[in-house]
């Protein structure tokens, strides 16, 4: 297993109780083996994009990881799965969204992951707590992501709280 490598993790919810879900996640994240969480974003609401339901709440997490981008993936959707996420149809309302936004420098693109995830560029909801824990941040192919959020100014978004973990580095 090759050694720690940062990734980025888009938490969302819309349906029960987000914030409740959202911390659950966290904690979640923060347990999965050969990694380490080192930050969550504030937590953000923002209407729902190209579907209905009430609106979501978001925020980024870091951590730094030894799991390969597949893995994660896996990880990822197991700890969804454990928070009843079902996936009627595209952008359906739902408990917990977990995407995998960046892992290091990797690019891939297979039929279960795309890295960078193409849209986080385009989702204030993804960006904007992403930007807020890594101003300088750049992902491949995209280059420095600050240059993206002039795009999103447009999309209603509101900085809510800190996370479970206030935003700072996790001990």
């Amino acid at each position: 297993m090759a050694g720690p490598t940062r990734a980025y993790v888009g938490l969302g919810a819309n349906l029960g109780d987000p914030r409740a879900t959202l911390g659950q996640a966290l904690a979640a994240i923060a347990a999965l083996p050969h990694g380490r969480l080192v930050a969550t974003s504030s937590i953000y609401r923002t209407a729902p994009i190209d579907s209905s339901g009430p609106d979501y709440l978001n925020a980024v997490a870091a951590l730094d990881t030894a799991l390969a981008p597949a893995a994660l993936l896996a990880s990822l959707q197991a700890i969804e799965a454990a928070h009843g996420r079902e996936r009627p149809y595209r952008n359906a309302p739902r408990t917990l969204d977990l995407d995998l936004l960046l892992h290091g420098d990797a690019v891939v693109d297979t039929p279960t992951l795309t890295l960078p995830h193409p849209r986080l560029h385009q989702r204030a909801f993804v960006l904007l707590p992403l930007l807020e824990l890594a101003p300088l941040l750049a992902a491949p192919g995209l280059g420095p992501l600050a240059a993206h959020a002039a795009a999103v100014a447009g999309q209603r978004i509101e900085r809510l709280a800190p996370t479970p973990h206030d935003g700072a580095p996790c001990t």
